[in-house]
């Protein structure tokens, strides 16, 4: 029966790996909440519904405290399952050369947002002793950012809260899951003005197998989940590799051609 149906709230699920999260909670029978900033949450929701769950639909900015107030509006006093917080910015090129608006832009969406959410919807949940949230964080948050730097220093953010939570929250029912992508093949790159560099130009990963492996780990109540071999093998190397070398090796990825060409 549909009133038996546990909830997941997903934001930025209009595209990548947010719809793609929302699609996995849909074919396990979840009732869903998605949120994103952009018309295309309408079209999303209309393919979800296929599945014979229901979907509701906030369109707003989360990094915006009306955007927020929008989203939470429409959680009401409903019991959240499953937080899938996914929605966030990306941006590339020199730290210099990088609008401040769209700076500000990706801090407030990555860091200011995600944290106002999860500040609301985990006392809820602890109240109620039971509930499961990923945070889409990043391997980028484990390495100097040359040419992407404040995103890099945004999932860094992401990472580390996550973690950090989910200590606090041991014994409580709640569990934390961190999923920490590589490059994935999205919207990312070309909303991040990345087209032109290296890693804009590589093979990227399938969003469908990230979101498959961040949900299953959720669902496991797994601390976090890293996908793709060579992934895993940058996310060990960050421990070992000093951070001038790692700084170094990402600009040789995100240094956009006309900048290489100076």
């Amino acid at each position: 029966m549909a009133q038996m149906r546990k909830l997941a709230v997903v934001t930025g699920a209009s595209t990548g790996i947010g719809l793609e999260l929302a699609r996995c909670a849909a074919q396990d029978g979840c009732d869903l909440i998605i949120c994103a900033d952009e018309p295309q949450i309408h079209s999303a929701a209309e393919s979800l519904r296929q599945s014979g769950v229901t979907v509701d639909v906030v369109e707003a900015d989360l990094g915006t405290e009306q955007g927020l107030d929008t989203l939470w509006n429409a959680v009401r006093n409903r019991e959240v399952d499953y937080l899938l917080a996914n929605a966030g910015r990306g941006l590339g090129d020199a730290f210099l050369e990088q609008d401040w608006d769209r700076i500000e832009d990706v801090i407030h969406v990555n860091v200011t947002g995600t944290t106002s959410l999860l500040h609301r919807m985990i006392p809820l949940m602890r109240a109620r002793k039971t509930g499961r949230i990923l945070i889409v964080g990043s391997i980028a948050g484990l390495i100097p950012g040359s040419f992407q730097a404040v995103y890099n220093a945004t999932k860094a953010y992401l990472d580390t809260l996550s973690w950090g939570i989910r200590d606090e929250l041991k014994d409580s029912g709640v569990t934390v899951t961190c999923l920490m992508p590589g490059p994935t093949d999205t919207e990312f790159f070309v909303r991040a003005d990345m087209e032109d560099t290296p890693v804009g130009q590589k093979d990227k990963d399938d969003p469908a197998k990230v979101a498959r492996a961040g949900y299953r780990a959720m669902l496991k109540g797994s601390s976090g989940v890293t996908t793709g071999f060579m992934n895993k093998v940058q996310a060990a190397l960050s421990g070992v590799v000093p951070d001038s070398v790692l700084a170094s090796m990402h600009r040789n990825l995100a240094e956009p051609e006309g900048h290489r060409n100076d």
